[in-house]
């Protein structure tokens, strides 16, 4: 009996990755940048605690800077995972999103590495813009999910700035359920589908979109 482990496949690139491998590697560094931080943590360290070659960190993650993305970015989507964030009741879909986000930095470990420098803000600004905006135009879908998804990013971000990144003392004191309490209603506004009116009527029989950035809407 061949009782070697199969070596793994590493034929995909980062988009989507070995899972086994980039889990690993992920894995290793969100480790080494917590007891170390982010300065004194080096690839081979992490290639070293993942057992792969420093080289594969490069190829999945492109730098040190790129992999620090990625353990903070698969922290963040882990916590607004789309079955139990965007998926269930639309009417309570405010309040997911204000408890994903007060759930996920209330976590010990991820508010120490939200404090390890630029990269840490840099990281959650390119979430906050790539993927969670992506994922609730695509959620909310019609000719206004762009406006909607990015006020409700807007407020989320507003969150995550005043109470976590740069707190100031009034949100920074609020207990979850009451940042929970005070945010819902504007959330539940941002995600109101828009009326239609003659600014974005006349918008849509020339072909421009309404809302800078999104899409031309299409008479149906």
């Amino acid at each position: 009996m061949n009782n070697a482990a199969p070596a793994p496949a590493r034929t995909r690139g980062r988009p989507s990755g070995n899972p086994p491998t980039r889990e690993s590697i992920v894995s290793a560094a969100r480790a080494l940048f917590l007891e170390r931080g982010y300065r004194r943590t080096t690839l081979r360290a992490v290639a070293g605690d993942a057992g792969v070659d420093p080289a594969l960190i490069a190829y999945h993650f492109g730098s040190k800077k790129g992999l620090f993305a990625d353990v903070m970015q698969f922290q963040c989507a882990s916590a607004l995972t789309v079955d139990d964030v965007l998926g269930g009741d639309p009417a309570t879909l405010p309040d997911r999103l204000i408890d994903a986000i007060t759930g996920l930095w209330e976590d010990a470990g991820f508010q120490q590495l939200t404090g390890q420098g630029d990269e840490a803000a840099e990281a959650i600004r390119e979430y906050l813009e790539r993927e969670l905006l992506a994922r609730l135009v695509e959620f909310l879908g019609g000719r206004d999910a762009t406006a909607r998804a990015t006020a409700v990013v807007t407020i989320l971000g507003g969150l995550i700035y005043t109470r976590y990144l740069n707190p100031l003392p009034t949100p920074a004191a609020l207990t979850p359920a009451e940042t929970r309490h005070i945010l819902v209603p504007a959330l539940r506004a941002a995600l109101a589908p828009r009326p239609r009116t003659a600014a974005t009527t006349g918008a849509a029989r020339r072909g421009s979109p309404p809302f800078g950035g999104g899409s031309a809407p299409r008479n149906g």
